[in-house]
């Protein structure tokens, strides 16, 4: 039996999105605009000269984003010699949760809550639940912010009072920074897992806790960050696949954002390094017929919120090099699909995801253009390589 592994390059998307200016991203393109930058010669931390993906390109990486939006991708022109095409999500978000819900065959049926751009941000009624849980007099906080910056404005405050630092973004997330010895990790994740009831019932898509350590001038966040994230409102492409009777493995943080529905065996790490490792582990070892779906998150958060060009070309690079050894990894009959969730485009205003399409990449399906298709599209073909039954409106593009 054939087996099949669905790589999440979190953040990596290809601009064209055909309702962008409505989430006033218009003109967003994260792998264009990264490739741009590095031809440019204004990528050279860390690496030099145009953006080198020759693993990802050689399946039809460059041409997926080209079809996507028209945009010129410098470096990235090689001839396909894989499956390739581009995604248009119909979720009216550019979350991780709707993005990957989506690819799983399961569009978001409701529109997410989202928390104002005031001071303060959350109803009174919120924050007084969240005082009652953590055993506080306030919050701190209590506003839009990016993680980094709010923890070192607000990190010393935090550790003198002991009120956890409560933030949001242009996502429908509830965020709750805390420091892992002053305030307790499983003090941390306990407070949010009391408090995701309360915001899954808004709509509010997740609650992350974003544990930290270091002093005032030096804090770090850890990677003990934990999603509570709203189940998904139907069953998906992990069900299909467990409910036939095979195996299903997530990496990274599918877990998560599917709040384990479906999922077989979780194989977690404490960097993207980490997490390619059990890639490669599951492309020796996988059952057959088995589904492998994976999140590689650092793209995202680390170099696309930061804005960090140069860091998310590195990223790619290295993911490149190790896709290469994956795809010697694979047996007769397997399939990857290579895809995003969303984009987080470096280049561009702000520090939050982009509205954008996605590529899609296939190794071990032959050459041909797959053209524009749906996120749906990617949970259908997959049921249909592995011969288990579909839900939903998703076509195979196989």
């Amino acid at each position: 039996m054939t087996r099949a592994f669905l790589v999440v390059m979190d953040s990596v998307g290809c601009g064209g999105a055909p309702d962008a200016a409505v989430f006033g991203d218009a003109g967003a393109n994260t792998l264009a605009h990264i490739a741009a930058e590095c031809a440019a010669g204004r990528a050279d931390v860390g690496r030099a000269g145009p953006l080198r993906l020759p693993v990802l390109d050689g399946l039809g990486l460059g041409a997926a984003v080209r079809l996507a939006s028209g945009d010129a991708t410098p470096g990235l022109g090689a001839v396909p010699s894989g499956r390739w095409g581009a995604a248009t999500e119909v979720s009216n978000g550019k979350d991780t949760p709707s993005g990957h819900w989506e690819l799983a065959g399961v569009p978001v049926p409701w529109d997410w809550t989202y928390f104002p751009d005031t001071t303060p941000a959350f109803p009174e009624g919120l924050v007084a639940q969240v005082c009652a849980l953590a055993g506080t007099k306030g919050i701190l906080g209590n506003c839009h912010a990016s993680g980094i910056p709010i923890i070192e404005k607000l990190g010393a405050e935090h550790m003198r009072t002991g009120w956890p630092i409560c933030y949001t973004s242009a996502d429908s997330v509830f965020q709750i920074a805390a420091h892992e010895e002053s305030f307790g990790l499983e003090r941390l994740l306990t407070l949010c897992k009391a408090l995701a009831p309360t915001l899954h019932a808004m709509k509010v898509g997740r609650v992350i806790a974003r544990p930290f350590l270091g002093q005032p001038g030096a804090f770090t966040r850890t990677p003990n960050r934990h999603d509570y994230a709203i189940a998904p409102p139907a069953p998906t492409l992990l069900d299909w696949v467990q409910g036939a009777g095979r195996a299903t493995h997530a990496v990274g943080k599918i877990g998560d954002i599917f709040s384990m529905q479906g999922i077989g065996t979780l194989h977690k790490g404490k960097s993207d390094l980490d997490l390619f490792e059990h890639l490669l582990a599951l492309a020796d070892g996988a059952e057959p017929g088995s589904l492998t779906f994976a999140n590689f998150v650092e793209f995202d958060s680390l170099y696309g919120h930061r804005r960090d060009v140069a860091g998310y070309a590195r990223a790619l690079e290295w993911f490149d090099a190790r896709v290469g050894v994956l795809l010697t990894r694979l047996r007769p009959g397997d399939i990857a699909i290579f895809t995003a969730d969303h984009g987080n485009d470096p280049t561009f205003r702000g520090t939050e995801h982009t509205r954008e399409r996605v590529p899609v990449v296939v190794a071990g399906a032959g050459t041909g253009q797959i053209g524009i298709c749906g996120f749906t599209d990617v949970a259908a073909s997959i049921a249909a390589h592995l011969g288990v039954p579909a839900q939903g409106n998703g076509k195979n593009f196989l």
